[in-house]
């Protein structure tokens, strides 16, 4: 199964007076592995709201699969479309596997629950995350990272052939943080998903993703592999840094 499509056709987003997003133009293809990267305030986590359609643009329309994200309903969409926000937040009290079982909603029978494959999709996700040692934990009492895996492995028990994640390694050690960016690797290169990823660590994106998209001041300035995105010029001009200090080795 392959994955999914994403189309920006001028997008732009407003808050309040004040424009973020400015008329931004990118194709996404299926499988494809991209980094948005840019400064704080640059417009790309706006910009990930925007395909997840949590926030409705000003201008523009997002395609997903060629087909408008206004023409989906919740539910087909949840089966197209999984999403890792940059820091999840529960209120109720809820074991982990319960957490990553929720996945399943979109794909369990309205009277029946949850199937077999439902069950199988859930414990997978576990073991692929690598979070076994968290089962029969409260999700409200597991650190900021851990919470961050579970909801990752929640999202991959959904099954959906596009993945958009927020700072997904924002509350990681080193390690969680690697290993989270090889899963989005095999995720794409193996599994055929489309990951979009909203990062800050030039590192991390310089070393694990095949695309990176640069925004500033709300702008596409650069859309390419590592090596072209990641350039002295660049770097000095949108982060304002001396790129000897930040160039991913």
């Amino acid at each position: 199964m392959s994955g999914v499509s994403v189309e920006l056709r001028g997008i732009s987003v407003d808050y309040g007076e004040r424009r973020v997003v400015n008329n931004v133009e990118l194709r996404i293809e299926p499988g494809e592995l991209v980094c948005l990267l840019g400064p704080n305030g640059a417009g790309k986590s706006t910009l990930l709201r925007a395909i997840t359609g949590t926030i409705r643009p000003a201008a523009g329309t997002v395609l997903i699969d060629a087909t408008p994200m206004a023409e989906y309903d919740r539910s087909t969409l949840a089966r197209r479309m999984a999403v890792v926000p940059g820091q999840a937040t529960v209120a109720f009290p809820i074991r982990v596997e319960e957490l990553v079982a929720l996945g399943r909603i979109p794909y369990e029978h309205p009277l029946l629950g949850a199937r077999a494959a439902d069950r199988a999709a859930t414990t997978h996700a576990i073991e692929r995350v690598g979070i076994t040692h968290l089962l029969g934990r409260d999700v409200r009492e597991l650190s900021l990272g851990e919470r961050q895996l579970a909801v990752l492995a929640m999202t991959i028990a959904q099954g959906a052939r596009l993945l958009l994640l927020d700072e997904p390694t924002v509350h990681l050690d080193l390690r969680h943080q690697v290993e989270v960016m090889e899963l989005l690797r095999d995720l794409a290169h193996n599994d055929g998903v489309t990951v979009v990823a909203v990062l800050h660590d030039m590192t991390l994106t310089g070393h694990f993703f095949d695309r990176l998209v640069l925004i500033n001041d709300g702008l596409l300035v650069a859309d390419g592999p590592p090596d072209q995105v990641l350039t002295d010029a660049l770097i000095r001009e949108v982060f304002r840094v001396d790129p000897r200090l930040v160039r991913p080795a």
